[in-house]
């Protein structure tokens, strides 16, 4: 049976994560509250992150960056693009 959630993010009901993406209360926030759907957007904002700044996943200061920007892009005023980025063409 799927799951339904009141996504902050869509700002609609929409069908909800399996299990928690990320640890602690977090986590916990994002399970309750974001979409599988809009979970999927902020991956796509995060691997573009990582591309555009060439953020290393061993650097503990990208990682930092990284949930603070989740943070922002799921329950805040969004994250902001790279400078100067062009999104690819499809």
């Amino acid at each position: 049976m799927t799951r339904m959630i009141d996504c902050k993010k869509l700002g609609q009901p929409a069908e909800g994560l399996a299990f928690p993406p990320y640890p602690g209360e977090l986590g916990k926030k994002i399970y309750e509250n974001i979409s599988a759907e809009a979970w999927q957007l902020w991956i796509n904002h995060q691997t573009m992150l990582i591309n555009e700044y060439r953020l290393s996943m061993l650097d503990t200061n990208a990682r930092v960056f990284l949930k603070q920007e989740m943070e922002k892009f799921l329950f805040g005023e969004g994250s902001e693009t790279p400078a100067g980025y062009i999104p690819p063409v499809k």
